[in-house]
């Protein structure tokens, strides 16, 4: 039985919204015709999606299990459309992504003297956007931090970064070598993401500005909002008179790997991969970071 991508496609917005007819006027088409479709769809995979009540709708184990996974799916039959589309229009053209502090550079120029003819584009991508972008085609290739939602992405780990605490310029611990973890005890956490996420061991209070990017993250901590931990490549490549970069030795390391979808088989994309890695520790001296070798030996490397 071939899974009916257009049926995948209703069913994912009735499990975003919960609701048939916000789903219908979402999709552009009546209601009675999107359950049609959903039904179909039921019989199709031979089991129930969504419970349906006088208390609304909800979705059943099969339901949420299919949710899980058609997400990639999606991304990738798009990712495949926008490929094809970018071979009909005879462009010879590598979008790569990375996230801040990540220099592309030693790796595009190796890749360029093998591929004179392909264009290196390169954009920013953030962490809460950087598998969804390489699995629907927004990038062919990224430069990644852990962690990331690994379902239907090849990882290649390049190196290591050490991260430092975000204070402050008026911050006690302003003028310190380095800190520890106890030094910041009960400091409210400028944080992006999920607090159960934390690098520290002691989790910190939450200080209520969840933040997207470096500078976000600068712009908080330079107001007292609260304190933040970065890779200390923000120390080399992005400054703030408000704010001080402090080692915090203690920290789990932040891993930098480079990302393609599973999918991908394109020769350019993996000549790209190759190069990344005949240059990551090239890469890695831009921001005087650490060497995370695959046999799980660290070369220091210190600024």
């Amino acid at each position: 039985m071939d899974l009916d991508l257009r049926k995948l496609r209703y069913f994912v917005a009735v499990a975003d919204q919960l609701h048939f007819g916000r789903a219908a006027d979402e999709l552009h088409i009546a209601q009675p015709a999107l359950s049609r479709q959903i039904r179909a769809l039921e019989q199709d995979l031979g089991a129930s999606l969504f419970i349906r009540d006088r208390h609304g709708v909800e979705l059943t184990d099969a339901g949420r299990q299919l949710l899980a996974d058609a997400g990639p799916l999606l991304a990738s039959t798009q990712a495949v459309r926008r490929r094809v589309s970018a071979a009909v229009g005879g462009k010879r053209r590598l979008m790569v992504g990375f996230r801040a502090g990540v220099a592309v550079t030693p790796a595009a120029r190796a890749f360029e003297d093998r591929h004179p003819d392909v264009v290196v584009d390169v954009q920013r991508i953030e962490g809460d956007d950087q598998a969804a972008m390489l699995l629907d085609g927004r990038i062919d290739v990224g430069y990644v931090r852990l962690p990331i939602d690994e379902a239907g992405l090849r990882l290649t780990p390049l190196y290591t970064e050490p991260r430092v605490a975000v204070l402050p310029v008026g911050h006690r611990f302003a003028g310190k070598e380095e800190v520890t973890e106890a030094d910041l005890a009960g400091e409210p956490l400028v944080w992006h993401g999920d607090p159960s996420m934390q690098p520290t061991k002691r989790p910190l209070p939450n200080a209520g500005y969840p933040v997207r990017g470096v500078d976000e993250t600068l712009e908080h901590v330079a107001a007292g909002r609260g304190i933040s931990f970065l890779a200390r490549s923000a120390s080399v490549f992005y400054s703030h008179p408000d704010v001080v970069y402090v080692p915090i030795p203690e920290l789990a390391p932040e891993r930098v790997c480079l990302a393609v979808a599973a999918s991908q088989t394109s020769p350019v994309v993996l000549d790209f991969v190759t190069a990344a890695q005949s240059t990551a520790e090239i890469t890695a001296e831009c921001g005087n970071y650490e060497m995370w070798q695959l046999g799980g030996d660290v070369v220091s490397r210190h600024a």
